[in-house]
């Protein structure tokens, strides 16, 4: 009997009706926004570079190469960029942000020139009543920016996706007004942000579907609606996809959700949702690669990934509990690894190129000690097991490799 018609899954029931038949795209902020969190070290080019080539592994289909109107150490990392993508014939698509003005939009004319690579302008600027309030900007004001900016990335060749920052607390007309400029002037793509990490579930569907209904629909033309979220509620995942759900063609997210405050929408957590929601393309995608992004991520900005995280966490598939364990061995037992990954999981490890862990601590049973001393070819004799079993019930964490060996009298693996 296959796994699948072992386990009812609830979550199916209105999947039909809520989620996104159609293919969805996934936009990688990691090397522009995910580097705003004042924790972060800035990675280096090549750093960068073997990130980029993580996410064309995992099939991520654009990316943000950063803001090259910042500077010149950010020009030339965003030149390089866009030379490994263009001389590597990769399928990812490039963006570069730009505030609503000549003098960043430029730099990303220049970079197009000098590569050859075909590069989206991602012009964004604030949209709110607090933000309004708070700048002293008037509603023309930003109108008029907005068509300026638009149209000038436009003269020069450039794609554009325009990007109103803290859409979630913006007035319906102001919304309005801002989308029905931008796409007017020829921005082809436009993005809601929840750039506070303001919103719910419920409100990321509404404003989601608000500007599908009364910004996009009513003009007919092919606009691409795009998705940013933040996690200050802990709700950037559920936004994204209750985002989609709206009618959302993109989403943008982070490696190990990396970003200003508690960080952006983790992108690690959408490729996983979507491979296991059936979302297309992501239900055929290969994401064995995901935890060599993950890690290069937390190598190269120094950002660590807690032991109970999502997938790639240390403790992910790991499992020190007599119960489940034994669970895990008696599925194991029947040659089944996809069960033994199901049985205690709600995540398949194999389809991320993990696999279950079994460890031995204070809430183990002998079936643990037993699995252990297998998976290692040590000869399982009743006094061993009753040795080790003991030791894990005296102490108050999971036992390490080094002292299971020293209840068998042997050296641990890294010190023979």
């Amino acid at each position: 009997m296959r796994t699948s018609e072992l386990i009812y899954d609830w979550n199916r029931l209105l999947a039909r009706d809520l989620l996104p038949a159609r293919r969805v795209e996934l936009n990688d902020e990691t090397l522009r926004d995910g580097l705003q969190s004042p924790s972060v070290r800035d990675p280096s080019i090549e750093e960068k570079l073997e990130i980029l080539h993580l996410m064309e592994a995992l099939g991520i289909n654009s990316l943000d190469i950063g803001l090259p109107g910042a500077g010149q150490r950010a020009l030339d990392q965003v030149e390089a960029l866009a030379r490994e993508i263009a001389n590597s014939r990769m399928k990812i698509r490039a963006n570069c942000a730009a505030r609503t003005h000549e003098n960043d939009i430029r730099p990303i004319a220049d970079v197009v020139q000098r590569t050859g690579l075909n590069i989206e302008a991602a012009t964004f600027i604030g949209s709110s009543p607090i933000r309004r309030f708070t700048e002293g900007w008037t509603e023309d004001f930003l109108l008029q920016t907005t068509e300026k900016a638009v149209k000038y990335a436009a003269s020069l060749g450039l794609e554009v996706m325009y990007v109103t920052e803290d859409t979630s607390r913006c007035d319906p007309e102001m919304v309005k007004r801002l989308y029905s400029t931008a796409i007017d002037c020829g921005a082809r793509a436009i993005v809601v942000c929840d750039t506070a990490g303001h919103a719910t579930p419920l409100g990321a569907f509404a404003l989601t579907r608000f500007v599908r209904d009364e910004v996009v629909k009513p003009r007919g033309q092919k606009i691409r609606v795009d998705w940013h979220g933040h996690c200050d509620r802990g709700f950037a995942v559920a936004n994204s996809l209750a985002a989609l759900a709206a009618g959302a063609d993109c989403i943008h997210a982070c490696g190990l959700g990396t970003g200003e405050r508690v960080g952006n929408t983790q992108m690690d957590q959408m490729l996983v949702n979507l491979s296991l929601m059936g979302v297309p393309p992501w239900d055929k995608q290969d994401l064995s690669r995901l935890k060599d992004y993950c890690y290069a991520v937390s190598r190269s900005t120094g950002i660590p990934i807690p032991a109970n995280y999502p997938v790639i966490g240390e403790d992910a598939f790991r499992t020190a509990t007599g119960v489940h364990a034994a669970a895990v061995v008696k599925a194991y037992k029947k040659n089944d690894t996809e069960l033994a990954n199901a049985v205690y999981s709600g995540v398949p490890a194999h389809l991320f190129g993990l696999e279950q862990v079994i460890d031995v601590g204070p809430m183990s049973g002998k079936s643990n000690v037993l699995f252990w001393l297998e998976r290692r070819g040590i000869p399982a004799t009743d006094e061993v097991i009753d040795r080790i079993y003991k030791r894990a019930k005296a102490s108050d964490h999971t036992l390490s490799e080094a002292e299971i060996r020293e209840c068998l009298g042997m050296p641990s693996e890294s010190s023979s």
